[in-house]
């Protein structure tokens, strides 16, 4: 069987997969998802042996019926469940250590997330200093944008006119007198 620290580092997999992609996620439980991505990531699935299919069998049957997610108990009994069909020539310890070294320290990759653009066409597009009229009115002079007030003309409901430069200096004249 496999040893504390490598059953230390199996816990630690199974908790970065756990939150990923969910900032609920505490870490103790997973769902069907991050479990298929688990399999996939670490290379439990290979096509041949072990399929998505298998691996999403194996999660049904090892989480309880009413739940959609499976704490780490149940994490092992589902690796216990896909070791000997993945390792098809080794004993059931054998193989279930390693499919243990397969997932050991591995975290989720982000394979296929969109990168952001940085050409000449998107630096001139996005540069706030070259826009002219009205457009220009939407950010500030450190090129932030200043939101609702920078699109619409908001009205200030103090009474005065709007480009009245002497707005909040009645009371003050009045106490002079």
């Amino acid at each position: 069987m496999a040893e504390s620290t490598d059953l230390e580092q199996l816990m630690s997999s199974f908790k970065k997969f756990a939150i990923h992609g969910d900032t609920k996620a505490t870490g103790k439980e997973m769902n069907g998802k991050n479990w298929a991505k688990l399999c996939k990531d670490c290379k439990i699935i290979d096509g041949k042996n072990v399929t998505g299919t298998d691996v999403d069998i194996v999660f049904t049957k090892v989480k309880a019926k009413t739940s959609r997610v499976i704490t780490y108990e149940e994490f092992q009994r589902a690796l216990e469940e896909l070791a000997p069909k993945r390792f098809k020539g080794q004993s059931k310890e054998e193989a279930l250590t390693s499919v243990y070294k397969l997932i050991e320290g591995k975290e989720p990759t982000n394979v296929g997330v969109t990168k952001m653009a940085k050409t000449a066409a998107v630096d001139r597009l996005t540069d706030t200093t070259k826009y002219t009229g009205s457009h220009k009115e939407r950010f500030d002079e450190r090129g932030k944008g200043r939101g609702k007030g920078g699109r619409e003309e908001l009205v200030e409901k103090t009474g005065y006119v709007g480009s009245y430069k002497n707005a909040g200096t009645y009371e003050e004249k009045t106490k002079a007198k």
